[in-house]
């Protein structure tokens, strides 16, 4: 089974273009279901799929797992065991009667427009490189609903102002309406050049000693600018990520088309759009 899963998980960095974080989830998931199953083989007491994978889901309870960690777990072992269907390797799939933990859901933050604006208005109120780059940075997340992770990585080359997208790895791009292509060429043209020192440095977002950016220093960031526009501690970059995903929604975006723009590994993760009441921020 272990070159099963190398198989597998070569598809999903490949074909399916899932990101290095995504791809070692699925890689630690089925590590500990391949041990189960070799442990349980050996007993020779259980010899089918079907009953192995009922104990595996046993085994997961019995260790209390959080109801989200378990599904994971169990959506992995699905999405594996069709991948091994799909490409010939089995003949039947062990997963098809497995059940799936059904997970609550909370409900999503996400901002008005209205809040948005509040937001955004704080940045450029002020003219230096900073409040310039935060600006731009505030536009692209609320824009294309990256990650606040994937925001920071972004390298000058991810930006395409011909197709008018952003490449976030090589099988996914997001794109973005003209109006925000123009911001983008003028803050490569000029603004970020303020706080450029080495020309070898590819990082779209610099901080004011000309290097990378951080996840934390965004965080902070918007931190401040949520505080100073009177929206208090409910504004994140997950928030502006909702935001974008209900918008989306509302506009006729199919939810298999939104998964792919937002990068989700299981289209679980999308429903939840769907299925879960939205809170303003």
């Amino acid at each position: 089974m272990k070159l099963d899963i190398e198989a597998f998980l070569q598809y999903l960095t490949q074909d399916k273009g899932y990101s290095r974080n995504t791809v070692a989830a699925y890689r630690n998931d089925l590590t500990q279901m391949a041990a189960f199953i070799t442990v349980e083989q050996e007993k020779g007491i259980i010899k089918s799929y079907d009953e192995l994978l009922k104990s595996y889901l046993l085994k997961l309870r019995e260790k209390r797992y959080s109801v989200a960690t378990t599904a994971r777990k169990v959506a992995s072992a699905k999405s594996f065991f069709k991948f091994m269907v799909d490409s010939g390797r089995m003949k039947e799939n062990p997963t098809q009667n497995l059940p799936s933990p059904q997970v609550s859901r909370h409900a999503l933050n996400f901002l008005s427009s209205s809040e948005y604006q509040k937001l955004l208005a704080e940045a450029t109120k002020l003219s230096t490189p900073e409040a310039k780059r935060d600006a731009v940075m505030l536009e692209l997340l609320y824009a294309t609903g990256v990650r606040i992770s994937e925001l920071v990585s972004l390298n000058v080359k991810n930006i395409d102002l011909k197709q008018n997208c952003v490449h976030i790895n090589s099988k996914r791009q997001v794109p973005f309406d003209q109006r925000l292509s123009l911001v983008l060429g003028n803050f490569l043209r000029n603004d970020r050049l303020d706080l450029l020192y080495d020309e070898r440095e590819e990082a779209l977002f610099l901080n004011r000693r000309g290097t990378r950016l951080t996840r934390q220093g965004f965080w902070q960031i918007i931190k401040s600018y949520a505080s100073r526009a009177g929206l208090g501690g409910k504004v994140t970059p997950q928030a502006l990520r909702h935001s974008f995903a209900r918008r989306k929604l509302q506009s006729g975006t199919e939810l298999r088309q939104l998964q792919q723009l937002l990068g989700h590994a299981y289209i679980s993760s999308t429903r939840v759009y769907k299925q879960s009441p939205l809170r303003q921020g």
